[in-house]
């Protein structure tokens, strides 16, 4: 009697392990960043990418209407893509754009904005990317537009021309 009471709870102990390694292989694998469209930004300390002993902070954009997020690095060929692109939003359309340098050295984050110039008021540096997550960032090139300290946009990919019409259509 003693070893059927064993082969019926290993079975059982079969049957639900089977069960759950059923629902664990349907279950939606999906990755879904946090969706921030509507939040506030999250806190934050960085670092300065020109000035290692200044530390940024959440009163970066405090006292902004309207600022634009660029999360990128000198790594990215779809940050070098959308350049153009921010520089326009920075010297035609007058948008506040502050940078977030995700993942990168710093000497090659400061060589490409020698290259390509400095679209940016502000860079923080991202070393680990543990800030681009709290955004809900997939990875670079992303693009947030911020009114008064909320996201009311994103934008995965480097931007084009639609985006930038879309921008400035927020700015109104």
């Amino acid at each position: 009697m003693n070893n059927k009471y064993k082969i019926i709870i290993l079975g059982a102990t079969i049957v639900i392990i089977f069960i759950l390694f059923l629902k664990v292989l349907n279950s939606d694998k999906t990755y879904q960043p946090n969706q921030m469209i509507g939040k506030k930004l999250p806190q934050f300390i960085l670092e300065d990418l020109f000035n290692k002993n200044t530390k940024l902070d959440t009163s970066v954009w405090a006292n902004k209407d309207f600022i634009v997020l660029n999360i990128w690095a000198s790594w990215c060929v779809p940050c070098q893509i959308e350049h153009p692109f921010l520089m326009s939003l920075k010297d035609k359309n007058k948008i506040n754009i502050i940078g977030l340098n995700y993942k990168d050295e710093s000497k090659n984050a400061k060589n490409f904005l020698k290259k390509y110039v400095n679209p940016y008021s502000i860079i923080g540096v991202d070393k680990k990317g543990e800030f681009s997550i709290l955004l809900g960032a997939y990875g670079v090139p992303e693009t947030y537009v911020v009114e008064k300290g909320k996201i009311i946009f994103k934008h995965i990919g480097p931007i084009n021309e639609d985006v930038v019409n879309k921008i400035l259509q927020l700015k109104k």
